[in-house]
C-alpha cells in the first residue's frame, strides 16, 4: 500500500509535500502518533475503537504492521510541546491531533511529518492552513468550526429559540489561540442580533467555579 492511502485514511490528504507521497518498502510496519489533551482515561473509547477499524479496512492491523503510539497531556497543555517532540523523536509516519493546542504543538515540533486533525476550530483564522481548499504544508484534516461567521447562524438559533434573550454569557480560555481569534468577531456580531457578551476568563479547571457564578449572574439578567 502507498503511505498516501495510509494518510487519507486518517484525515483526507490531499497536498502532501512529495516526500510524504512516496511508496514505502513493502511489509514495512507504519507509526501512528496521536497527540491528544485529556488523560487516557478520559478519552472515549468509541474513539480508540473508530480508529483501529479504520486502519484495519484498509490492511493496516495493530500490532503487525501499524503501532499507535499514544501520547496525552492529562489536560495540561504546557506539556503538548514536549509530548509533539517526543512522537518526532520516535520517527512516526502521521502525527493525529484533537484540538488546536495539539495542533499547533504538533506543527511546532515538526514541518515535515504530516499531521492529521480529527477536530479543529476556525483552521484558516489561527493560522493552522492557509485554506479550507488548499491547506498547504503538512498539515490537513478536520473541522468543527469553520469560521467566524458560524456565530451569526449560532446566535440567530439563540434568539429563535429564546426571543427575550439578551445577554450571552463566554467562558474562555484566552491561552488558546482560536479563543483569541473568535472572539472579537462574537463581539462584533452579537449587536447586530441585540445581544451583548459577557466575556469570562476561564484558564482552567480552577477558574470554572468563578466564571459559573459570573454565568449565574447573565443568566439572570437575560431571561
Amino acid at each position: 500500500m502507498k503511505r498516501r492511502e495510509f494518510i487519507t485514511l486518517l484525515g483526507g490528504a490531499t497536498a502532501w509535500p512529495l516526500a510524504a507521497r512516496a511508496q514505502q518498502p513493502a511489509g514495512r510496519a507504519y507509526r501512528v502518533g496521536y497527540l491528544g489533551i485529556p488523560s487516557r482515561e478520559q478519552m472515549p473509547l468509541h474513539l480508540t475503537r473508530a480508529l483501529e477499524e479504520g486502519l484495519r479496512s484498509l490492511g493496516y492491523r495493530v500490532g503487525e504492521n501499524v503501532a499507535i503510539e499514544y501520547r496525552f497531556a492529562n489536560g495540561e497543555l504546557e506539556r503538548l510541546p514536549a509530548l509533539a517532540t517526543e512522537l518526532v523523536r520516535l520517527g512516526v509516519d502521521v502525527i493525529v491531533t484533537v484540538f488546536n493546542p495539539s495542533i499547533v504543538a504538533a506543527m511546532e515540533a515538526t514541518t515535515t511529518i504530516p499531521i492529521v486533525m480529527i477536530s479543529s476550530v476556525d483552521p484558516v483564522g489561527t493560522g493552522l492552513v492557509a485554506s479550507l481548499a488548499r491547506p498547504a504544508g503538512n498539515v490537513t484534516g478536520l473541522a468543527v468550526d469553520t469560521g467566524s461567521e458560524i456565530f451569526g447562524k449560532r446566535f440567530e438559533l439563540l434568539k429563535e429559540t429564546l426571543p427575550n434573550l439578551s445577554r450571552v454569557g463566554i467562558l474562555f480560555n484566552p491561552d488558546v489561540a482560536a479563543t483569541r481569534s473568535r472572539l472579537p468577531s462574537m463581539m462584533e456580531i452579537a449587536p447586530t442580533l441585540g445581544l451583548t457578551l459577557v466575556a469570562v476568563e476561564a484558564r482552567g479547571l480552577d477558574a470554572l467555579d468563578n466564571g459559573a457564578g459570573a454565568r449565574t449572574g447573565v443568566h439572570d439578567a437575560g431571561r
